[in-house]
C-alpha cells in the first residue's frame, strides 16, 4: 500500500505544480523513459536529469516510480522478452545451476545482455511516447476543471524553464 500512497501523492503534487503542462508532461515522460531504461542506477539518472535539463523533480520521480519493487520483475521480464523478439533469439536462458559462481553466471548471462539492452531501449522509447501525451492530457483536463485562482496563477506555456 505504501507504493500506491506514494503514487497518489505524486499525482496530487503533479496536478498542483505551478508549471505549464508541457514542462510537467515532458519531465514525466523522461521519468518513464528512465523507468524502462536498461541502465542503472535509475535514481542517479533522475538526479542528473533534474540538474542537467532543469526538469521538475516531482514529475520525473512520478514517471520513474513506474519501476518499483512491485513491477520490477514484470518490467525486467518484458524487457528481456522484447529484446528476444526483436533479435530473434531463443527465449529461455540455459543456466547451469550446478555452477553458480559469479564468473560462471557472468559468462552464462552475457549473451543476453544485448537483447536486454535492445528491449529496454525500445520499451523506454515507447513508454515515453505514451507517457507524454497521457500526462499532458491529464494535466490539461484537470486544469480545465479547476482553473488557477488569483492566489495561484499558472505561468504561461512558453518552452522549458
Amino acid at each position: 500500500m505504501a507504493v500506491l500512497e506514494r503514487c497518489r501523492s505524486y499525482l496530487t503534487q503533479i496536478l498542483h505544480l505551478h508549471a505549464p503542462p508541457h514542462q510537467i508532461a515532458l519531465a514525466f515522460a523522461v521519468g518513464v523513459f528512465i523507468a524502462f531504461a536498461p541502465v542503472y542506477p535509475h535514481t542517479l539518472i533522475v538526479i542528473f536529469c533534474v540538474w542537467a535539463f532543469r526538469l521538475n523533480l516531482i514529475a520525473l520521480l512520478a514517471g520513474a516510480s513506474i519501476n518499483n519493487p512491485l513491477t520490477i520483475v514484470a518490467i525486467l521480464g518484458t524487457t528481456l522478452w522484447t529484446g528476444f523478439q526483436l533479435m530473434g533469439m531463443p527465449q529461455t536462458p540455459h543456466l547451469n545451476w550446478s555452477d553458480l559462481r559469479l564468473l560462471s553466471l557472468y559468462e552464462q548471462l552475457l549473451p543476453y545482455a544485448l537483447p536486454f539492452f535492445v528491449g529496454g531501449t525500445v520499451l523506454s522509447l515507447l513508454g515515453a511516447l505514451v507517457g507524454y501525451p497521457a500526462a499532458y492530457a491529464l494535466i490539461a483536463k484537470y486544469r480545465r476543471r479547476k482553473p488557477p485562482t488569483a492566489e495561484r496563477p499558472l505561468p504561461p506555456e512558453t518552452g522549458l524553464r
